[in-house]
C-alpha cells in the first residue's frame, strides 16, 4: 500500500503538523514538510486544523425523528406523561432502524467516529429498540463505532420486569448498564444502585446513570455513586449524565462534591441544556473531574433541536459557561474528543504513531477557533480511509 503523506495542517494548538499514514495507521509525525518526490501520495491540508476524531459521549439513536418528517413538539405536564407521549410518537414514526441509520450517517458526515448510545429498555419494549439500532448499525458499521447503554428510562425498581431486561441486555453483550434518578423516579436508590453495581461487577461492564434529581437530593445520589464506585473498585468505569444538581447549588458546595467525584474517578456528562442549570465545567475540571459531552436528544419527543454536530455542542458548552480564553475553549473541544474517548474506554483514539489513522480536520486556525466558529468545511478519515475526503482544486 502506498504511503499517504498529509502536510500543511496545524494541530489543535495551531502548531505546524504533518504525518504519514501506512496500512491504515499513523506512522510518522513531524512539525512540517511535504513528502519527498516519489515517496508516496501527498495531501495538502493547508488551512486546516487536524483534531482527534469527534466522540459523542451521550446520544439517543432510538428516539430521533431524523429520517422522518418534522413533528411539532408536544408539551406535557410530567415525566410520566412525556414517556407515554414518546411511546405513541415513536409507534407512529418511520421504522426505528431507518431513523437510527439516517442519524448515524448524518453525524458521521459531521466528523463523528464513535458514540455512546443510550437505548431504552423496559419490561414492555424488552430489547426491541436495542436490536433495531443494532440492525441499523450493521449497515454502516464501517463508518461508526457504537458503545451501547441499556437505559431504563421508565425506572428500574418502579417498573416491574425492567431489572430482568437489564440482565438480558448485559448478557447479550451491552457494554454499559444505565440507570435513572435512583430516588426521585424509582423511590429506591439502594435497590437500583445495588442492581447496577452488581451487574457491572459480574459482567465487567461500565455504568452511566441519568441524574436529574435537584439540589441536595441530587448531590446525595452523586456521593452515593462515588462511595459505591470506590468500594467496588470501578474507578474510571462510572459516569453520571446531566447531574443538574451540581449547577443548582453554590459553587463551593459543588466543589465539595467535586472532590469525591475526582477521588472516585466518576465522570460527569453535560450537554449544556438550554433550559436547565448544569455542572460548573471549568471548576470541576480544575479539581480533576473528567467532564465529557454529547448531543443527547436530537430532534425527538424531548426537544426539536439538534443536528448531531459535536463542534456545535462544544460551542454551546463554551457559550453557556462563559468560556472566552483559548484554554477554556480547548476544554470544551476536549469534552467531545479526548475526554469522551477516555470515558468510553476507547484504546485507539488520538493522534499518535501506531494508532489507527482516524481524525477530523476543520478549516480553522486552531482548536479554540474551531469551537468558537463551528466551521462547516471538514475533512475526516477513519482507519486510513477517507470518509469526508479533501476537495481537489
Amino acid at each position: 500500500m502506498t504511503a499517504l503523506h498529509v502536510h500543511g495542517a496545524v494541530d489543535a494548538a495551531g502548531q505546524p503538523l504533518s504525518f504519514t499514514i501506512e496500512h491504515g495507521r499513523f506512522t510518522r509525525f513531524a512539525a512540517s514538510g511535504a513528502p519527498e518526490a516519489g515517496a508516496g501520495e501527498g495531501v495538502d491540508l493547508r488551512g486546516y486544523t487536524v483534531l482527534p476524531a469527534l466522540v459523542d459521549g451521550h446520544i439517543h439513536l432510538d428516539k430521533s425523528f431524523v429520517g422522518d418528517h418534522w413533528r411539532p413538539h408536544q408539551p406535557v405536564a410530567s415525566l410520566r406523561e412525556r414517556l407515554a407521549q414518546e411511546k405513541q410518537a415513536l409507534a407512529d414514526a418511520a421504522p426505528m432502524d431507518v431513523r437510527a441509520e439516517a442519524l448515524m450517517r448524518q453525524i458521521v458526515a459531521l466528523g463523528t467516529a464513535a458514540v455512546r448510545c443510550h437505548v431504552d429498555v423496559d419490561a414492555t419494549t424488552g430489547l426491541r429498540n436495542l436490536h433495531a439500532v443494532q440492525q441499523a448499525h450493521a449497515r454502516c458499521a464501517d463508518l461508526l463505532d457504537i458503545q451501547y447503554v441499556a437505559f431504563p428510562q421508565a425506572g428500574v425498581m418502579s417498573c416491574a420486569g425492567t431489572a430482568q431486561v437489564l440482565r438480558q441486555a448485559v448478557a447479550e453483550g451491552v457494554q454499559v448498564v444505565g440507570g435513572i434518578d435512583p430516588q426521585g423516579l424509582d423511590g429506591d436508590a439502594n435497590g437500583q444502585l445495588d442492581l447496577l453495581f452488581d451487574l457491572a461487577d459480574r459482567h465487567a461492564a461500565r455504568i452511566d446513570v441519568h441524574l436529574h434529581e435537584p439540589g441536595e437530593q441530587g448531590l446525595a445520589q452523586l456521593l452515593q455513586v462515588c462511595a459505591r464506585t470506590e468500594a467496588a473498585g470501578l474507578q474510571g468505569r462510572v459516569a453520571v449524565s446531566h447531574a443538574y444538581a451540581l449547577g443548582e447549588v453554590p459553587l463551593a458546595r459543588a466543589q465539595q462534591v467535586g472532590e469525591a467525584l475526582a477521588r472516585a474517578q466518576v465522570a460527569i456528562m453535560t450537554n449544556a441544556p438550554g433550559d436547565r442549570p448544569f455542572p460548573p465545567v471549568a471548576a470541576l475540571h480544575a479539581q480533576g473531574v473528567r467532564l465529557f459531552s454529547g448531543n443527547d436528544n436530537i430532534r425527538d419527543s424531548w426537544w426539536p433541536y439538534g443536528n448531531g454536530d459535536l463542534l456545535q455542542r462544544a460551542m454551546l458548552i463554551g457559550y453557556r459557561s462563559g468560556f472566552h480564553t483559548d484554554a477554556k475553549l480547548q476544554l470544551a473541544l476536549d469534552m467531545v474528543t479526548t475526554h469522551a474517548a477516555a470515558v468510553l474506554g476507547l484504546p485507539d483514539h488520538g493522534l499518535q504513531e501506531g494508532l489507527p489513522a482516524t481524525f477530523v480536520a476543520v478549516r480553522a486556525d486552531h482548536g479554540p477557533a474551531a469551537v468558537a466558529g463551528v466551521p462547516s468545511d471538514r475533512v475526516s478519515m477513519r482507519r486510513g480511509r477517507w470518509i469526508l475526503p479533501p476537495r481537489i482544486a
